[in-house]
């Protein structure tokens, strides 16, 4: 089964005095404590007083090697119609006030996102029975929790 899943990140700088520069930011899904995303690239950004970002990776886990543990937890998961997925940041910034610019700070940034599996209706299958399709809904949006 393949999560991937869109995910849209924003980011605000509320500061009238501090602007921000990100750097290597990568961003991936993770379940149950392990990666099961490649980490998607964003670009480097300079975020100026008051200005907010956002932006859209797409997260793939095609290929990615997971522990078969987590397989039947996440059948487990999908029985009982939801999971959590945490989305995950790292990457670098730097603070510049003025003409000063800091060095590179860590940043680490972890978002919960509760899941529900949606059961569509279908139509009937070439064996009589009634076919059902599987998706994915965002139950809800939720605050990151962010170190630097």
């Amino acid at each position: 089964m393949c999560l991937c899943p869109m995910v849209t990140i924003s980011s605000h700088n509320p500061n009238d005095r501090i602007s921000v520069l990100y750097s290597n930011l990568r961003v991936y899904a993770s379940y149950n404590y392990q990666q099961i995303t490649l980490s998607s690239p964003i670009p480097p950004v300079y975020q100026g007083h008051n200005d907010v970002d956002v932006w859209s990776p797409y997260l793939s886990g095609d290929g990615i090697p997971i522990a078969p543990f987590l397989g039947q937890m996440l059948t487990e998961d999908e029985a009982d119609g939801y999971f959590f997925l945490w989305v995950k940041v790292e990457g670098k910034l730097k603070w510049r006030v003025g003409s000063w610019t800091s060095g590179f700070y860590q940043l680490f940034v972890n978002c919960p996102a509760y899941l529900l599996f949606d059961r569509g209706g279908g139509g009937s299958n070439s064996g009589g029975g009634v076919e059902s399709a599987v998706g994915i809904k965002f139950q809800q949006v939720s605050t990151c929790s962010v170190d630097v």
